[in-house]
């Protein structure tokens, strides 16, 4: 157990230090940019950790849910922990989230811990942080895009898509899957289940604002294209009908 504070209290220094140095470097930059920049590193090395503990070290959450956790799961288990208590206390301090993302940071930071105090479920519950932590750096990206504003462009195009695309694919799809085979299962706790359901309601959430923003933005899309074709074929019979008259 002492290890595993020891573990926390450096996990949480290394994200607060990596913040304050940000800050020093990048001092014309807001607060939000130089947090934004620690999530967006956060999200593709967590990504990356969780990636090998599922598709090399064969650790599958679909199959293998509330198994004693390896030396490898504490560890990311550990740094990911440590980002969220730091990102909590940080939105909380700036007053930028509203309650949706919070209850999100603390049904993380809840199930995070228990898999840290139990020994358990570590497998499942890195599974859950890969599909989360996927699409974070589209979102990230996305903003940094607006304050640049270089959103309208064609990365902010193929961003949007990416980002609607895997949200709905993996966090919606797959942790649908995900979902039903932790409660089908007998070995995970009902605590993990619980708390697998509430990211998933917030998951849900989230989804149905992405969705009717990805509807206003398609939508207009599609009719900004209806009027630009519709103005070409006036254009060209125009040029037709001025041709005709050619003798």
């Amino acid at each position: 157990m002492v290890e595993l504070v020891l573990g926390l209290l450096v996990s949480g220094l290394l994200w607060v230090c990596s913040y304050r140095a940000l800050c020093l470097i990048n001092a014309r930059c807001s607060a939000e940019w130089n947090c934004r920049l620690v999530t967006a590193a956060h999200g593709v090395l967590i990504t990356c950790l969780s990636y090998k503990n599922g598709f090399i070290d064969n650790r599958w959450p679909f199959t293998d849910p509330g198994l004693p956790n390896t030396q490898y799961e504490v560890q990311i288990i550990v740094l990911c922990l440590g980002y969220f208590m730091f990102d909590f206390s940080w939105c909380v301090y700036h007053g930028t989230e509203g309650i949706v993302m919070l209850t999100h940071h603390c049904a993380s930071i809840f199930g995070l811990t228990a898999a840290l105090i139990l020994g358990v479920s570590g497998t499942d519950v890195i599974g859950v942080i890969f599909g989360a932590e996927l699409t974070n750096p589209f979102l990230q990206l996305r903003w940094f895009l607006k304050e640049t504003g270089r959103y309208h462009t064609l990365l902010g195009e193929i961003n949007d898509f990416l980002f609607i695309s895997l949200f709905a694919g993996v966090r919606i799809g797959v942790g649908g899957y995900f979902f039903y085979t932790e409660w089908t299962n007998d070995r995970p706790l009902l605590l993990f289940k619980l708390g697998g359901t509430l990211l998933y309601i917030v998951s849900w959430v989230f989804m149905l604002q992405i969705g009717r923003f990805a509807i206003r933005k398609y939508s207009r899309m599609y009719r900004e294209w209806r009027m630009k074709s519709s103005s070409h074929k006036m254009k060209v019979s125009h040029s037709n009908g001025a041709f005709n008259h050619v003798k």
